[in-house]
């Protein structure tokens, strides 16, 4: 059997994902990460979603190792708002991340003998962040690669895809419901109020995209 190591938030694009990567034949293991995230409540609904599907959780805690990013804990800054240094990025920008990310995937993977990374990054729909573009992912293949001596792919399905199109795939695959009732995607990690488009309050980025986008869907006769 095919087999892959996913890198997951708990948020509508890594389920969509893991939906994927299952019904492609693929026997996955779920990769989370503790990073100190505002949202920590994703690592929450990461656990009961994989528990759903049936399929393994690991989390690695890295808390400590990213600063500069309203996205952390340890910040104050509206995640709404321009990032402080870099000026043309939103404030959830959080420095490295992806590549911290992609780089312990790849590790875990090349070490267990795997030989593909999933990842739920897009650069059609997405908040500006350098590190979701297919060049910087091409990028970090080659060198996990060149330092490994080995032939690992990182596949990204939904890179070219607008977060309409996700919620489509989303319905395709037969999680819908899924999507809507356990996904989070709000970087308040607020879970209060819940719509026909999931959980979250539309006082940041992520979650007024993922509402945005699901709507579009829906108009597109999509859901």
């Amino acid at each position: 059997m095919k087999k892959a190591i996913i890198l997951f938030s708990g948020g509508q694009d890594s389920t969509t994902c893991l939906a994927y990567a299952l019904q492609n034949g693929y026997r996955v293991t779920c990769l989370s990460f503790n990073y100190g995230q505002k949202h920590s409540i994703e690592l929450e609904q990461s656990r009961i979603i994989c528990e759903k599907f049936g399929v393994e959780l690991e989390v690695v805690d890295i808390r400590g190792l990213f600063e500069n990013s309203a996205l952390l804990q340890s910040s104050e800054q509206n995640v709404s708002d321009n990032h402080e240094t870099f000026k043309d990025l939103p404030a959830s920008f959080v420095p490295g991340r992806n590549m911290i990310f992609l780089s312990i995937a790849g590790a875990k993977a090349v070490s267990r003998g795997i030989d593909t990374v999933i990842t739920g990054v897009c650069e059609t729909d997405y908040s500006g962040y350098p590190d979701c573009r297919q060049r910087f992912v091409d990028s970090m293949r080659n060198t996990i690669n060149l330092a490994t001596e080995s032939n690992l792919i990182i596949l990204t399905p939904l890179m070219y895809k607008s977060k309409a199109e996700t919620w489509k795939m989303a319905k395709d695959l037969g999680v819908l419901d899924i999507i809507v009732d356990l996904s989070h995607t709000d970087y308040n990690g607020n879970r209060s109020e819940k719509h026909e488009w999931g959980y979250g309050v539309l006082d940041n980025p992520a979650t007024v995209l993922r509402a945005k986008g699901y709507f579009e869907a829906k108009q597109n006769g999509w859901l």
